[in-house]
Formats: structure tokens, C-alpha cells, sequence
């Protein structure tokens, strides 16, 4: 057994596998600033210790965030006992951070909406996340797993699927495999229009991504524009990439 209970509701599963901890350190390039989401049993911090130059972790276990104490008593101090999801990210460190992690499952979705609001301070995230999602965030417009989080972190940055997880290497084991994706940051993270729309117009687009964008988006469009005029309210969402949607909120706008 793991030296901490692993808790159902907080959707943990500790890994167990020390290369494939070293392989999910070792696919991270930024080794400055970086910030560890739930560390649980430290499996992946004992790697970042001698790789990272300041360290931060933070876990909402407080089971685990005892024994993290104990186990790295040089990180006390950098060790934040509180929920990532509320937590005010910007007070953490001067200047920018990478992100690191095995996600829970039941909140990875959340995770990466939180650093989408905080892509000015995060250039880069290497995340183990359960597979299906992990393709599905990578997959290519056109795609019947291509959906909203696809498309806004593919606006804000490069996503790479790296590696495929057997469930046998958790205590306990997940239902699922998981997979592992680095997000890299683009040069260019603004949008060329406006980006609360643009966030607005995809949502609803794939909130009803059976119809085709003309009926999905009668709300931004009436009274304003012909939709019949642009063509591109004849495609369903999943037919569009990011720069595309651009150019629908351009004309929505």
C-alpha cells in the first residue's frame, strides 16, 4: 500500500512506476519556475527536486500534504495546501511557471480551462491525463473527438500526445489507460478578434455540434448579418481549426 490512502472522491491513483516518473520529469523543457499539481506521494517530486531551480507543489489532500512535509522538508515552505482551481496562481512566483502533473481524472478539463485564463504566465504544461482525453485534445479538426478544449487550447498553444500509460502501474488501478501531452505555449498566445466572443462562439458551436453553425449561432448572428453570404456557416463546428473560428468571430463581430 502507498504511504497515503488514496481518496475515491479526489480521484486519485498514485503511480507506482519510477521510469515512467523520470520519463513524465524528463518531457519537461522549462526547469525554471515550475509548479506541481497534485503531488500526492511525490512520485514525480523527487525527480523535480534536482531538475527544477524553485519548486512549488500544490495539493488539496491534507493526508498528503503531511507526508510531503515529512518526506521533503527542504520544500515545506513551497508546499500549498489548497485547491488549484481556486487558487490565485499569479501570487505563486515572480514571472512566468511551467506545469506539471498527473492530473485527476474527474477535474483535468477544469485544470486546463484555469491555464487557459493564466496562459500569459504559464509557456508550458506536461500533464498525464486519462488517454481518451488526451486524443481528443490533440486531435486534427474533422475529427468526431475534436470538441471545445481542442480548439481553445490549440488557439494558445502546440499540443503534443507524448506517451501511452498502462493502469496497472496505479495503486489503485484507474478503469482507463492515460496518456501524457506537453502543451507548449505559442509565440503568438493573443488572438487577431475578440477573444471572449471567440471563446463564446466555440462553446455554443459544439454545445449543439450536430448542427451546422448557421442554426447554432442564430443568437450572434440575427439582425445583424446574411448568413447565407459566408459559407462557412454551412460546416459544423468540428469542421473548423482555430484559425478559422477566428475568422467567423471577425465576421460575428
Amino acid at each position: 500500500m502507498p504511504p497515503v490512502r488514496p481518496k475515491k472522491h479526489l480521484g486519485q491513483h498514485f503511480l507506482k512506476d519510477e521510469n515512467i516518473a523520470r520519463k513524465i520529469v524528463g518531457s519537461l523543457t522549462e526547469t525554471g519556475n515550475v509548479l506541481e499539481i497534485g503531488p500526492g506521494t511525490g512520485v514525480l517530486t523527487k525527480y523535480l527536486t534536482s531538475r527544477t531551480s524553485n519548486l512549488h507543489l500544490i495539493e488539496i489532500d491534507t493526508e498528503s500534504v503531511e507526508f510531503l512535509q515529512k518526506t521533503f522538508p527542504g520544500l515545506a515552505s513551497q508546499i500549498i495546501s489548497a485547491d488549484f482551481l481556486k487558487y490565485n496562481l499569479s501570487s505563486l512566483f515572480t514571472g512566468q511557471f511551467a506545469v506539471i502533473g498527473n492530473f485527476p481524472y474527474n477535474i483535468s478539463s477544469q485544470i486546463f480551462f484555469k491555464i487557459i485564463e493564466n496562459r500569459a504566465l504559464i509557456p508550458e504544461v506536461v500533464g498525464m491525463i486519462q488517454k481518451e482525453v488526451a486524443e481528443r485534445l490533440a486531435s486534427p479538426p474533422g475529427n468526431k473527438t475534436y470538441g471545445i478544449l481542442s480548439v481553445l487550447l490549440g488557439a494558445f498553444y502546440e499540443i503534443k500526445y507524448l506517451f501511452t500509460v498502462s493502469e496497472n502501474v496505479f495503486i489503485p488501478p484507474p478503469n482507463v489507460k492515460s496518456a501524457v501531452i506537453r502543451l507548449t505555449r505559442k509565440e503568438n498566445f493573443s488572438l487577431d478578434c475578440d477573444e471572449k466572443l471567440f471563446f463564446e462562439v466555440v462553446k455554443t458551436g459544439f454545445n449543439q455540434r450536430r448542427k451546422t453553425l448557421r442554426n447554432s449561432l442564430r443568437s450572434f448572428w440575427q439582425d445583424k448579418i446574411n448568413p447565407d453570404q459566408f459559407p462557412i456557416f454551412l460546416k459544423r463546428p468540428e469542421q473548423l481549426g482555430v484559425s478559422e473560428f477566428v475568422e467567423l468571430v471577425k465576421i460575428l463581430s
